[in-house]
């Protein structure tokens, strides 16, 4: 009799153990925290950041989907519709959003001045408003400072010792950047210092990057510069596929560009950038304050050559180039 009744008490608290499964397992879900990620950028061209931005929530201890979850906004190109996406985060309750584009850094900014948020600046994010200072950030941002506007004189430099004789340049950049500015002054500083000629070509749409290769097959420019910029790398296979029909030389900021057919690239190593953001975003899960986390300085840099359209271009790439490239692609 005694040993029936035990076996029934046994059930009865198998039965409610059981019952609190899966509230338990909803609890912990609810604890979960969640970061927003919040782009200009479209998903699909983003496929190698998101590895590096997951990489470096994984050295600080986070997976997604297992201890964090990610809620992802993408403005498909579409820089107006940041502010909403924004808001529609801000409204959750987001923990730390990842903002890796200044536009959308700024956007959030302009929301919270209390939810942590983690950007990409492609150039000094002070001058930009983002932060007070790059050693105490000071509000609720901090991030990494790509230092583009600066590597402007670099990139010239290259695509000359690429082209030798070049001294007409094209310097095809989006109006809509932030960095605008910033970049059209280093680029026309580093021309007036090396003699060159420039000429700036703006572009927010795939119908202006037509038009704007129209009116180079029109001038015949020497040669191209493209501003590191979200919109002109989502467009690389157009801009590739315009460059070699109209047989021009192009010089780009991000590696991608290049591994695609594009003739050089000069800029920081983004997927590790991306992985910068990655481990700041963790460490502010785990109680960081934004405030005391000081602005990343870009150290990692990458020149790209693809051979087989230096090739095509009937450029010799100079051994000095190749003694420095990171990488060459044959």
């Amino acid at each position: 009799m005694a040993s029936h009744i035990e076996r029934r008490k046994f059930l009865a608290a198998l039965g409610g153990a059981a019952a609190a499964w899966p509230l338990a397992a909803r609890a912990q879900q609810l604890a979960m925290p969640v970061i927003g990620f919040l782009s200009n950028a479209s998903p699909e061209t983003f496929a190698d950041r998101l590895r590096g931005f997951r990489q470096g929530l994984k050295e600080t201890g986070f997976a997604e989907g297992e201890n964090v979850a990610i809620v992802y906004r993408w403005a498909e190109n579409q820089i107006e519709r940041l502010p909403e996406l924004a808001a529609e985060l801000v409204r959750r309750q987001i923990t730390v959003i990842a903002a890796p584009q200044a536009a959308s850094a700024l956007a959030v900014k302009a929301l919270t001045t209390t939810i942590p948020t983690v950007f990409i600046a492609p150039e000094d994010p002070v001058k930009l408003g983002l932060v007070a200072s790059l050693a105490r950030p000071g509000g609720n941002l901090t991030g990494f400072n790509l230092f583009s506007g600066e590597l402007s004189a670099k990139r010239l430099e290259l695509l000359r010792a690429m082209v030798p004789g070049a001294a007409r340049f094209a310097v095809l950049v989006n109006p809509t950047n932030p960095a605008l500015e910033t970049t059209v002054r280093d680029v026309e500083a580093a021309a007036r210092a090396m003699g060159l000629q420039i000429q700036v070509f703006n572009a927010s749409t795939s119908g202006e990057i037509n038009a704007a290769f129209a009116s180079f097959a029109r001038e015949r420019p020497d040669a191209v510069f493209v501003q590191l910029d979200v919109f002109l790398n989502s467009r690389r296979a157009q801009l590739v596929n315009l460059a070699s029909r109209h047989a021009l030389p192009a010089i780009y900021a991000n590696r991608d560009v290049v591994e695609m057919g594009g003739l050089l690239s000069y800029g920081t190593d983004i997927a590790d950038s991306f992985r910068q953001v990655g481990v700041y975003t963790g460490r502010i899960l785990k109680g960081a304050k934004p405030a005391e986390l000081p602005v990343l300085q870009s150290s990692k840099y990458e020149l790209v050559i693809n051979h087989q359209t230096a090739r095509m271009l009937d450029l010799t790439v100079p051994p000095s180039l190749l003694a420095v490239a990171d990488e060459v692609i044959e």
